[in-house]
């Protein structure tokens, strides 16, 4: 082996070891011994050089610690968090760390960096490979055979885990952003830790308190929830996951005040408090990416919607009117007469641009809404009665778009399931009104006859 590439093994090493004591810090959350010391060197015949980079890496992330404590006895339950979020902070600056290098500058072996002259210098940059990050990604379970951990890493040392201890981690911290950012960073980039997570039967461990953070979004920066929504998404892009939410009931939710909620699954609260987010973003922070990442989570969890809540599907119902009512707005203002006599021609140009735009912006959300609505009527309308009941009882909302030219094919599907269960009931002969409960007993009644004739299958989002 020649000497470059021993140095870049041992360099390697290094990483790894230095990630994985952050990582544990983290986990385990160690107490700082009062008088503590972590040397650098361990006396003769202790461990080799790279075992006692975990030792460096300690001393690294302690030092703060040694200097507050010199002036303040700080307790030991105080210690032990700070010696952890500290840990976090330092991991979460090694791995977002990125150098630039301009893609008109190469560099040599020595490290110097050179002019190409070839290149052209307005060439966008590019980033180097961060370590950190690499090792962080390359992470794997300790509970996997140690043979083929090796024998799966190419690139030198690799970070070795408890994925379960992490996980339960997680689920404690969440509610500190800085938590919120490993979990990002981990289910992003580790395609190892983000199958674990996955395949968890205890989903709620995670997404409950990233719920409750999205529930009071008015305390948190848009940057804040854009990061959990993230999560999310990408969650969400995982049938197993979609399946799995809807199947883990909650026997409550004492952090939603609005109402009651007892005995809901964690995907129909999912979508109430999705809706709920989409609703505070319209009325106070008015970003589009925003909705538009609400609407994605809503729309891949569609398909594999299983016993959606009444307050779920009324909830999903009324984004739908919310949403088509500021479209009616919108084009309404747009198409005012007064605008075309407005005495500033171009101002009144510029004004119809903008108009059009957001105009443009709702019809989007609009039909995202009725694909959702479509999917879980085409795959899983058996299984989805209340959201069924949503429609039949809210049907006057679809019906000004039933012949939009952007609409129309959206909502075939819909009105084919309300003229089955509209001609349902109309053929029971039933003495008074209908009650809630007489009609969901017909829709469900119905469910079980259902064959889809008619339906026109569109494409999953």
């Amino acid at each position: 082996m020649c000497i470059l590439s021993l140095m870049r093994l041992c360099f390697s090493s290094i990483v790894a070891s230095v990630v994985q004591k952050l990582l544990l810090n983290f986990v385990r959350r160690p107490q700082i011994p009062s008088n503590g010391s972590h040397p650098v060197f361990s006396d003769d015949g202790g461990p080799g050089v790279l075992q006692r980079v975990g030792s460096a890496a300690a001393n690294f992330v302690l030092l703060p610690y040694y200097t507050f404590n010199y002036f303040v006895s700080a307790s030991a339950e105080g210690a032990t968090s700070q010696l952890a979020d500290n840990s976090l902070l330092v991991l979460l600056i090694l791995i977002h760390y990125r150098k630039c290098i301009s893609m008109n500058e190469s560099i040599p072996t020595n490290g110097v960096y050179m002019s190409d002259s070839n290149t052209n210098v307005k060439d966008a940059p590019a980033f180097h490979e961060n370590p950190y990050c690499k090792a962080l990604n390359n992470a794997k379970d300790i509970q996997f055979d140690h043979a083929d951990v090796e024998g799966n890493a190419q690139n030198g040392p690799v970070v070795r885990l408890s994925f379960a201890s992490l996980f339960d981690a997680l689920g404690t911290c969440l509610k500190d952003e800085s938590s919120v950012l490993l979990l990002y960073s981990l289910v992003h980039g580790n395609c190892d830790f983000q199958e674990y997570v996955l395949v968890r039967t205890d989903l709620d461990t995670l997404l409950m308190p990233i719920l409750e953070m999205l529930y009071n979004a008015s305390r948190k920066t848009s940057n804040q929830i854009y990061m959990l929504l993230i999560i999310l998404l990408i969650l969400s892009q995982d049938s197993t996951f979609n399946a799995s939410v809807h199947k883990l009931v909650l026997p409550s939710v004492p952090w939603y005040q609005e109402r009651l909620m007892h005995q809901t699954s964690l995907g129909s609260l999912m979508v109430v408090v999705l809706i709920r987010t989409i609703k505070y973003n319209l009325s106070k922070l008015r970003d589009v990416y925003l909705h538009t990442n609400c609407l994605a989570i809503l729309a891949n969890m569609g398909p594999h919607a299983h016993r959606l809540s009444a307050y779920a599907s009324q909830r999903l119902v009324s984004l739908f009117d919310m949403l088509s009512r500021k479209y009616a707005k919108l084009a309404e203002v747009k198409n005012d007469k007064a605008l075309k006599v407005m005495s500033d021609q171009m101002e009144a140009d510029i004004i119809s641009d903008d108009m059009s735009t957001e105009l443009h912006i709702y019809t989007d959300f609009l039909r995202i809404v009725l694909e959702i609505i479509n999917a879980i009527l085409t795959y899983a309308l058996p299984r989805n009665p209340e959201v069924v009941y949503a429609i039949l009882h809210r049907q006057e909302v679809f019906q000004p778009f039933k012949n939009h030219p952007r609409f129309n094919e959206l909502l075939e599907n819909i009105y084919t399931v309300l003229d089955f269960f509209n001609s349902r009931m109309d053929m029971q002969q039933l003495d008074g009104e209908w009650s809630v409960d007489k009609v969901l007993e017909l829709i469900n009644k119905n469910c079980r006859s259902w064959r889809g004739e008619g339906m026109k299958v569109r494409l999953v989002l």
